[in-house]
């Protein structure tokens, strides 16, 4: 054993020493080689300086053309400054070769002009008509979508600006004139020379919009900001939303693409915001809680059907509180009945009904003043699960989410108001009147029902936005010009942002949520004053083509990767744009790279900038135009169908 130990300890001294060894051996050599390396350059300069000719060895530029590298006047000559700021910008990106770039998109027929693909009046034949399910979305398959660039139609003029919009609108543009024949004796619009004008007449106000929202004045306040937003249910032309707007009450008009052409085309020909849309199945594309105020004059929706299965839609997006407006067929049918064509008994019962359905969703009837009648919202559902016991229909939802609404199937059930601690508490939380919603922290922030979001965090999103639009101003000249945008789109939105920053600008902005996006805001986004709806961009929106000024893309093509094609959003972003229209596009490089090889094929011209943050970030900004071009003179066309 001790033969063994004085072994071990003779070993383990031999590896100690040798170790030694190797430690000094290798620091002699490191020194040897570093002052090897320092050999060259100390005949010119001192060690701890940097050598300009070392310098412009590793820089593949021209020190005499580049300005980042200056030499100063110090006291030591062979000192340099250097300038670290990036040299390579966003428009110096090489662009793809030629052999890589998408062939040019055509021109679609010019019979295609006003195409819808999701309310295609062909496709909707296969359908079934039972509670109009025919004229809701039916979007195109894969192997059926469109390939090419939709054409204007031929003489196609920029709109008139807003306001002027709201009185005119180019007979090119909408070149429809059926609604002036059928709705002559109405007021809703008339033709003459070049355009049409708008006289502000409905069925049942043919005193004029104006009017007509001085007589709703008069029954519930219009003027303290607490009623800012509206929709309005089967809108025709949407004179009663464009009335609204000079009063700061923000709508939103639907009507579906059916017998009666074009009227929400015309509605956004006037700078109105309006979407294609109907009541049948499927839930409006809105959150809960998401409207002041609710209308419908004479729009042919069968309220009392169903169960009250419309009105208790109405009641998921109204807000607490919210009003319903009534007009036309059955209210005062007492004095309407002969002109309506309909017996009393059958108005009577059919106000009757509509009165019962109101009732069992807790609402108050408010008034009834000549052709008007307006119902209340509870602000909170207390008592209504108390009358239960008395109203057996409808009863309240159990498991659903009230926000969730694309493609969702409209329940007979009563969605639930958030729970109060006490009965004069409104239901979710107060909101501020109008100007002060825009910025007030939204209840649904407030009450931590974001995930993710805090009153701190919405508060820095809306400065970062208004650094950010300031920015783009900058860019984009006709963005920065008052009145040359009025329509504009937001496709992924987030928390409103980018509209609130533009809230001063004579515009309107439809804020989409992508029905794929991780956080569903759009609650947020109406708590705030705004409009907007949900939207999946792998299908096409339910818009006429030509509806928008202005496009803004935030991460779209991020969001969407893996989910459809690049080109298929193009494509209905093309269909949506205007003529001279532009669109800011804000992703990743790469991704952008590859969006503006598919925007020269649709022949918008576009450039690629730096983020407002500088070149060293890996976001940028693409800025395209779409370029004016309709389809041919109709005998232009018809001469080349016979070549």
């Amino acid at each position: 054993m001790a033969i063994w130990a004085n072994l071990s300890y003779y070993l383990a001294s031999k590896f100690k020493k040798a170790n030694l060894y190797y430690v000094a051996a290798t620091i002699v050599l490191c020194c040897t080689f570093y002052v090897i390396g320092l050999w060259p350059q100390t005949t010119d300069i001192n060690t701890h300086q940097l050598s300009s000719t070392a310098i412009t060895t590793t820089i593949p530029c021209n020190s005499n053309n580049n300005p980042s590298i200056k030499n100063t006047k110090t006291k030591n000559p062979n000192s340099i400054s250097i300038d670290f700021t990036a040299k390579h910008t966003a428009d110096s990106l090489t662009p793809l070769s030629p052999s890589a770039r998408v062939t040019h998109f055509p021109s679609c027929n010019p019979k295609l002009s006003e195409y819808t693909p999701c309310e295609d009046s062909k496709r909707s034949l296969k359908f079934d008509r039972n509670m109009l399910i025919y004229r809701e979305r039916h979007c195109p398959a894969k192997n059926e979508l469109l390939k090419c660039r939709i054409p204007a139609p031929f003489g196609y003029k920029s709109p008139f600006r807003w306001p002027g919009s709201r009185d005119s609108v180019w007979h090119a543009n909408v070149p429809h004139k059926h609604l002036t024949v059928e709705k002559a004796g109405q007021n809703w619009v008339r033709f003459k020379g070049d355009r049409f004008t708008f006289p502000g007449g409905g069925t049942m106000f043919p005193r004029g919009a104006k009017a007509y929202i001085d007589d709703i004045g008069k029954l519930i306040n219009l003027k303290d900001g607490s009623i800012r937003t509206a929709i309005d249910t089967g809108c025709g032309v949407a004179s009663w939303g464009a009335y609204l707007l000079s009063r700061d009450i923000l709508p939103i008009s639907f009507a579906p693409k059916d017998t009666h052409e074009a009227q929400v085309q015309f509605a956004l020909e006037r700078g109105v915001p309006a979407l294609i849309g109907i009541l049948a199945t499927n839930r409006l594309p809105y959150p809960a809680r998401a409207f002041d105020m609710a209308h419908c004059s004479r729009c042919l929706i069968p309220w009392g059907k169903y169960d009250g299965l419309y009105l208790i839609e109405v009641d998921r997006i109204l807000r607490p509180g919210g009003y319903w407006i009534l007009s036309g067929p059955p209210i005062n049918w007492q004095d309407h009945w002969r002109g309506w064509n309909r017996t009393a008994d059958d108005l009577k019962a059919e106000q009757d009904l509509i009165e019962s359905v109101a009732r069992s969703l807790c609402w108050k009837k408010v008034n009834q003043k000549g052709d008007l009648a307006i119902w209340q919202k509870p602000t909170n559902h207390v008592h209504c699960k108390i009358n239960r016991k008395v109203f057996k229909k409808p009863l309240f939802c159990l498991e659903q989410d009230p926000d969730k609404a694309w493609y969702t199937k409209i329940d007979a059930c009563l969605s639930p108001l958030p729970e109060v601690s006490s009965i004069k508490d409104i239901a979710g939380g107060p909101l501020v009147n109008w100007p002060e919603r825009l910025t007030a922290v939204p209840p649904r922030i407030a009450s931590s029902s974001i995930e993710g979001v805090t009153a701190e965090g919405f508060s820095k999103d809306t400065e970062l936005w208004k650094k950010r639009v300031a920015h783009y101003k900058s860019l984009d000249s006709q963005l920065a010009e008052l009145g040359r945008y009025r329509n504009i789109l937001d496709m992924n939105a987030w928390l409103g942002g980018f509209a609130a920053a533009l809230v001063d600008d004579p515009v309107w902005v439809m804020n989409v949520v992508p029905a794929e996006a991780d956080v569903n805001t759009l609650g947020v986004i109406y708590e705030r004053g705004l409009i907007g709806t949900y939207q999946s961009w792998c299908e096409a929106m339910s818009t006429y083509p030509r509806t928008y000024d202005f496009i803004h893309a935030d991460s779209v093509f991020t969001l969407y990767q893996d989910r459809c094609e690049m080109e298929d959003i193009l494509l209905e972003m093309d269909r949506v744009l205007r003529p001279q229209g532009s669109v800011i596009f804000r992703d990743d490089v790469d991704v952008l790279v590859n969006v503006k090889s598919i925007v020269d094929g649709l022949q918008w011209d576009s450039r690629m900038v730096d983020h407002e943050g500088g070149p060293h970030v890996r976001e940028k900004l693409l800025i395209a135009t779409k370029l004016y071009w309709t389809a041919p003179a109709p005998d232009q066309d018809k001469a080349m169908s016979l070549l």
